[in-house]
């Protein structure tokens, strides 16, 4: 891409063009060096002009409704003068890599709203419960104008606490019920949550619904608070029916407000941008350890001592780092 066709398509995302915002995103996410190297133009252009948005990460178990829940959240937010956009993460096959990426049809009239922006994206094997540029996807959509932005990870688990590190909050979403889960639940994810919403608290699931809210309020009193100022709230709402949605989002705003006046706002985004830093040289290790022609012949050979039983794995990939740190020398 040329430096003209660049400065176009930073003008256009600037706009608030939609399209320049999902062409964007496909740069960032693109694992061609060619592109690689579109994105870092792009981002270097925009990084300074972004940063305005509320980011919400949400995760939860599943079957509890993260898409119809997110879709009324953004429908409310919407109503209240809000732009939304949505960065739905869609888990990769081990088999054959591909992804169904059907979050935007589960959010159905939310997608069609002009003040809204959903994009799902594929895991493409990344762990974490995110995709590979889901953090770059954020500070484009901030700078296309989406001050409310989620962040829905794959799933409930010890990997989607990487979702908390790319957003101001962390959302989790449970089942009415669930209280007996409270042991399978990593208490990692509860630690990190800033608030707990039970979905589907309607019909005759009303009541379970509130025990569940009053069961997971007493826990989180046994945990130590993360975020000053600011004692996680149990919530209970109704995706299908919009009941509790408007409070929802309220409480999510006076966060917003809480972690701004308290200074912890900044904290997190520097410690972001620290993690940032780190998860891309980890990256960039792994990438280029495997790219290297030399190295994967001898690591074929040292599989095949591992395999064989004579030699240990520890040792052969103390091996193969060892050649690896002696020809970057």
């Amino acid at each position: 891409m040329t430096a003209g066709r660049v400065d176009d398509l930073v003008e256009a995302l600037m706009g608030g063009d939609r399209r320049a915002l999902a062409k964007s995103i496909t740069l960032v996410e693109s694992r061609r060096v060619e592109d690689r190297e579109d994105a870092e133009a792009v981002l270097s252009r925009v990084m300074p002009l972004a940063g305005g948005a509320l980011r919400v990460g949400i995760t939860g178990v599943p079957g509890v409704g993260k898409s119809t829940l997110i879709e009324a959240l953004g429908n409310a937010a919407i109503d209240c003068g809000h732009r939304v956009a949505v960065l739905s993460v869609d888990p990769s096959s081990t088999i054959s890599g591909g992804s169904i990426l059907g979050d935007k049809t589960r959010m159905v009239t939310l997608s069609h709203q002009p003040q809204a922006f959903v994009r799902p994206s594929p895991t493409v094997g990344r762990a974490g419960g995110v995709a590979p540029g889901t953090r770059e996807a954020i500070y484009l959509c901030e700078v296309a104008g989406f001050d409310f932005i989620m962040v829905e990870t794959v799933g409930v688990g010890q990997s989607e606490l990487h979702v908390a590190s790319m957003t101001d909050m962390f959302v989790l979403l449970l089942l009415p019920g669930a209280g007996d889960e409270l042991q399978g639940i990593k208490r990692g994810v509860m630690e990190l949550a800033d608030l707990v919403a039970v979905n589907k608290c309607d019909g005759e699931l009303a009541a379970a619904g509130q025990r569940t809210v009053a069961e997971f309020a007493q826990a989180l009193r046994l945990m130590p608070r993360h975020t000053i100022d600011w004692a996680v709230p149990v919530v209970g709402v109704s995706a299908l029916t919009s009941e509790g949605i408007e409070g929802m989002l309220e409480t999510i705003m006076r966060f917003g407000a809480c972690v701004l006046a308290s200074g912890a706002h900044r904290e997190r985004r520097n410690d972001q941008a620290r993690k940032w830093l780190w998860e891309e040289i980890r990256q960039g290790l792994l990438e280029r350890f495997f790219c290297d022609p030399a190295l994967e012949t001898r690591a074929k050979t040292i599989e095949e001592k591992v395999v064989a039983g004579n030699l240990s794995g520890a040792a052969g990939a103390s091996r193969l780092l060892d050649s690896s740190l002696k020809k970057q020398h």
